[in-house]
């Protein structure tokens, strides 16, 4: 009978010990994780930061419309510019859907 508790105390000890050890490492997992997402968060920051100042920029080299479609250097202008617009729609359509 002694040796039979000492046996099922045995396994206990043991299965505790090893989900204390579980619960450890899943416990750094997840610190791991969340420093993860704020370093995605910051840099999604930065990039917003800079798509709207690149937008500026390009909203203010453009205010005259100097730009003409028909050359090439019209035709990148605008294809760049285009292309700033749209991470800028999409980088604001983020943000509201988060408000």
């Amino acid at each position: 009978m002694l040796l039979t508790f000492i046996i099922l105390f045995i396994f206990a000890l043991a299965g505790l010990i090893y989900f204390l050890y579980r619960a450890y490492i899943l416990a750094g997992l997840l610190a791991d994780t969340q420093d993860f997402y704020e370093t995605v968060e910051m840099s999604n920051q930065y990039m917003y930061d800079k798509i709207v100042l690149a937008h500026r920029e390009m909203q203010r080299i453009d205010r005259l419309g100097a730009f003409e479609k028909d050359d090439e250097a019209g035709t990148t202008f605008q294809l760049l510019k285009q292309v700033i617009e749209d991470l800028k729609e999409e980088f604001d359509g983020q943000e509201t859907e988060e408000e």
